[in-house]
């Protein structure tokens, strides 16, 4: 009833301020973060071939977005701006860390770059802390080798399994991985995960103070490891496809996977499904389900050109480690009962960085615009409204492992702008009418292409964006660079 009460007096739509004494009975929050999942992976995103009735039914219970991004091409980028609410290039830690190193073979250096998450900044879990949250980091962090940049010390009282590993070294007990004891001989890292996840949640809810969970889930990344069953499931179903378009075309030299039909990959696909399923059971079996907010999306796009290409992200182009759409737009689903109307769809534009604003807002606290600098609220969305129109901003000044060369984009209304910066040619895309990005339209729309390239260059300006200096050892580097380059 006080829960109630609390949404009657802020509003259902003019969320924010605090209500002292209603500490008890703010929303808790289940923040899921899937490991390279891409856009196309989920059955309410178009997928015929991987199943996840869960997450379907997570998306028919709330709102479904369709144009939500990662700030990042790759994880620890995106996993910055969502604690900070800020741009990793405003953060310098522009790379997964402890990134790719320089080699003769690339035009460009490296810039030197942030390798973990400082200290000073105030995470989303530091600010809910303070408002008498409780608050759990499970899975992975990857936001700096050394412990003392590990959750602990960034606003969590748990961490289970958080460090600085970008994957686990198995995905089967023993796992090798600090702050997660091993469990028995051959049990599956993401089950294991989600004990933890359901035990924090248990421990929250006798306690009757409103939590934080982030479960950081280190499916679906690779290496690609499942429960053999499951694999057998899926290898069965693949061979019942009949494969009428080719299995990979090339795309910037590099061979791109254009079905989804890769076993193991598929299963754990579903195993990351399952543990979804299993936390959205727990809240209802703990009665939290009303008064929760759950959010699921994932740190960048699917692996499609390399390291085993396990799956396709069509109709994007490309995927993680590259500037197109299937490396950077992401599933989003939200739910809040009560607030979000089911089965809601939104086509606003929204950003990784805006997680930290909304989610303080959601829950009645004030903001800290000094601190998620660059992130906005999306409360409007939510709401079944609309954002005023804004840009969104990409800087990768390095090397994929995944084929992408450095780069950087912006996505205004329906356009969005690519610049490379080995040349520093670019190419212009209408979304709205060709979601795949086959037709360059820079040469059509000159005028849009230097609207675009000039807020772009002001952006890098305004966030002190490193950029990447021309490589030395670069076997036929020219001696000079771009007056730009050197001037950023």
């Amino acid at each position: 009833m006080r829960y109630v009460l609390w949404l009657i007096l802020s509003g259902f739509g003019v969320w924010g301020g605090t209500l002292p004494g209603l500490a008890a009975d703010r929303p808790n929050i289940v923040f899921i973060l899937a490991d390279d999942l891409g856009w196309a992976d989920l059955g309410c995103y178009g997928s015929t071939y991987y199943e996840t009735p869960h997450l379907d039914s997570l998306a028919k219970q709330g709102m479904r977005f369709t144009d939500a991004y990662a700030a990042g091409n790759v994880c620890s980028p995106t996993r910055a701006s969502i604690v900070t609410g800020k741009y990793p290039a405003r953060l310098h830690l522009t790379d997964w860390l402890s990134g790719r190193p320089n080699r003769p073979d690339q035009k460009l250096s490296r810039p030197d770059f942030q390798m973990f998450l400082p200290l000073e900044e105030v995470t989303l879990a530091e600010a809910l802390k303070d408002a008498g949250y409780q608050t759990a980091f499970v899975g992975k962090w990857h936001l700096g080798d050394s412990a003392l940049y590990w959750p602990q010390h960034q606003g969590f009282d748990l961490n289970s399994a958080g460090c600085g590993a970008g994957h686990p070294p198995s995905y089967f007990s023993p796992y090798h991985l600090p702050n997660l004891p091993e469990g028995p001989a051959g049990e599956y890292l993401t089950e294991r995960l989600t004990e933890e996840a359901l035990k924090f949640m248990e421990d929250a809810a006798r306690q009757k103070n409103p939590f934080l969970l982030y479960f950081s889930e280190y499916a679906v990344h690779t290496p690609l490891e499942a429960k053999p069953e499951v694999v057998e499931k899926y290898k069965a179903k693949a061979a019942r496809i009949p494969q009428t378009a080719p299995e990979f075309l090339t795309d910037h030299g590099c061979p791109v996977r254009q079905i989804q039909n890769q076993p193991a990959y598929a299963a754990m696909v579903e195993s990351l499904d399952d543990s979804v399923g299993r936390v959205l059971a727990k809240l209802q079996e703990l009665n939290l389900e009303t008064n929760t907010i759950v959010i699921f999306t994932s740190d960048n796009g699917g692996l499609s050109t390399a390291e085993g290409m396990p799956t396709s992200n069509l109709p994007l182009r490309a995927g993680k480690g590259w500037g197109y759409e299937g490396g950077v737009r992401e599933p989003l689903l939200i739910r809040w009962p009560g607030v979000i109307p089911p089965g809601s769809v939104s086509h606003g534009q929204v950003m990784s960085m805006d997680y930290y604003p909304t989610l303080l807002e959601m829950v009645g606290l004030p903001l800290r615009p000094a601190q998620h600098v660059d992130g906005e609220s999306i409360g409007p969305l939510l709401k079944g409204g609309s954002l005023p129109e804004r840009p969104l901003f990409w800087h990768y000044p390095h090397y994929s492992n995944q084929g992408g060369p450095p780069h950087g984009a912006v996505r205004v209304g329906n356009f969005k702008l690519i610049e490379w910066y080995e040349d520093r040619r670019v190419e212009l895309y209408d979304l709205k009418n060709d979601l795949g990005e086959q037709r360059d339209l820079a040469r059509e729309n000159p005028s849009q292409a230097a609207r675009l390239s000039a807020l772009l260059r002001d952006w890098r300006k305004q966030v002190g964006a490193q950029m990447p200096a021309l490589n030395p050892d670069y076997r036929t580097a020219s001696k000079t660079i771009h007056s730009e380059n050197r001037a950023e």
